[in-house]
């Protein structure tokens, strides 16, 4: 439907690829209608060279719905002339972009794209890291060092694979227990303390620096297991990131809206306080007036403020 109500009419893949409308069918890659997107990257990949020059410099625009489709266009057409751009794309600062031209290159399969894709393997996004392994793969590449193995083998998050390498597997695993991704850096200490072998300890002992504290307290139970002293780990857990409710926070919004400190600090009776001094407040208002009002109400509020502060100041870290 357009602004007005009426219905719009869907593209006419057919007499456009009939036609040899290039535009139209680039276009039509940014439709709502998934399969027609499909429909419209089939269609170009069907006019061969005539399109590809067409479609690669679009790859460039700022668009990106016509970007992303563009390259679900030339893995379609599966010309060698787009490996190099996309490779170039394979840098993109967007990480959905760079996946898609992970798996486009894959589809062309040519092996100019392998130091490309390769390189890939590292990406900090896992999607990208999974499109690289998979496009590896359907290139044909093998890995030829056990680093190798275990990189391909992280990308497709094949746990298993990782953990029957055993030593071998722990300079990716020490960089998979860095992931942004919490479950991945979970699964990393896991498959750390799956090697029952004392060179795991200073992953597992930077691993108790995580500032998510599932992480740290998996560390610790797999750090026992693994035979590491438990003498060591205090020290590592104190490198943690140190996070706590600031007491001058705490009290200035205790006294900017009485109640909303103890919220900040997770108390769950700072929204009685609150909703009680609206009620107070607005009583006091009607009956005493407004001098009144702040006569009494502000030394509360600074009692309540200083209230939480002291509060904040007495809880532990987290």
């Amino acid at each position: 439907m357009d602004l007005l109500g009426h219905k719009k009419q869907k593209p006419d893949i057919t007499g456009m690829t009939k036609n040899g409308d290039i535009p139209g069918l680039i276009q039509a890659l940014t439709n709502d209608d998934f399969e027609l997107q499909i429909a419209a990257a089939k269609s170009l990949g069907s006019l061969g060279p005539v399109a590809i020059g067409t479609v690669l410099k679009k790859l460039k625009t700022r668009n990106r719905a016509l970007r992303l489709g563009i390259i679900e266009a030339l893995a379609v057409i599966k010309d060698p002339l787009a490996v190099d751009p996309l490779l170039e794309a394979l840098d993109d600062q967007l990480a959905e972009v760079r996946w898609g031209c992970a798996i486009a290159l894959g589809e062309i399969g040519d092996e100019r794209a392998i130091p490309g894709l390769k390189k890939a393997l590292g990406d900090k996004d896992k999607y990208v890291r999974y499109g690289a392994a998979f496009a590896l793969a359907k290139i044909g590449w093998k890995p030829e060092t056990s680093l190798d193995k275990a990189r391909l083998f992280y990308g497709m998050q094949e746990w298993g694979a990782l953990r029957d390498m055993g030593i071998s597997a722990i300079n990716v695993l020490e960089t998979a227990r860095k992931d942004a991704d919490l479950d991945i850096r979970l699964k990393a200490i896991d498959l750390l303390g799956a090697i029952h072998d004392k060179c795991v300890a200073p992953s597992l002992i930077g691993a108790l620096a995580d500032e998510n504290s599932a992480v740290r307290w998996k560390s610790v139970l797999v750090s026992a297991k693994a035979g590491i002293p438990l003498m060591y780990l205090p020290r590592g857990i104190s490198r943690r990131p140190r996070i706590r409710k600031n007491p001058k926070i705490a009290a200035l919004l205790n006294f900017l809206l009485p109640g909303q400190g103890y919220n900040y600090l997770g108390k769950w009776w700072g929204i009685l306080i609150f909703q009680l001094d609206v009620t107070v407040t607005l009583w006091l208002l009607r009956f005493g007036g407004e001098s009144l009002s702040y006569t009494i109400l502000f030394p509360l509020y600074i009692l309540i403020a200083v209230h939480a502060a002291l509060i904040a100041m007495k809880m532990p870290d987290m």
